[in-house]
């Protein structure tokens, strides 16, 4: 299988929805259960791309098998903040992709100027964990109960990390 990490461009939208959509109804791995409907992921995706923020893709033979994207913080005083969202499908996972996919999308937030970029994940999704500690994110908190999924909550952990002043 040949596997590629690319910018998202438009051709890409229309898979990256239905990855979205498979990976948010594991209902484990996302704030979402479900893919919001089109046009606002679209609207969302295209705002992201408009504004030139970080957004990538795993492809698998041109299948859209993941994505990564950071989004911009909301106000004013979080211009500086990136927000990240990614997500693989399950035969994408333990490949390296989603090493890739968040190298690419913070090696293009630090050159945007960007300098923190923060996530939450689910505290039971440990591979998660995992991968963004190895990327240097640092715990900064605990949400306690911050998802409820099928009738069971679920500690969020916050993590973030903040760009290095080495040139």
């Amino acid at each position: 299988m040949n596997y590629a990490i690319t910018p998202t461009a438009e051709c890409h939208l229309p898979g990256l929805y239905r990855a979205l959509d498979v990976v948010a109804r594991e209902l484990r791995f996302l704030a979402l259960t479900a893919a919001p409907p089109w046009e606002e992921s679209l609207a969302y995706h295209r705002n992201i791309l408009g504004k030139n923020f970080p957004n990538f893709v795993a492809l698998c033979d041109e299948k859209v098998v993941g994505w990564c994207d950071v989004a911009p913080a909301f106000a004013q005083s979080r211009a500086h903040v990136g927000v990240i969202g990614i997500g693989l499908l399950p035969e994408a996972r333990h490949k390296g992709l989603g090493t890739s996919l968040m190298q690419a999308a913070m090696a293009k937030a630090w050159a945007r100027g960007l300098t923190r970029l923060e996530l939450t994940v689910r505290a039971d999704n440990l591979n998660a964990i995992k991968l963004y500690e190895k990327l240097g994110f640092e715990h900064e908190g605990v949400q306690r109960r911050g998802s409820f999924v099928q009738g069971e909550y679920y500690d969020v952990c916050c993590m973030g990390l903040l760009r290095s002043e080495d040139p």
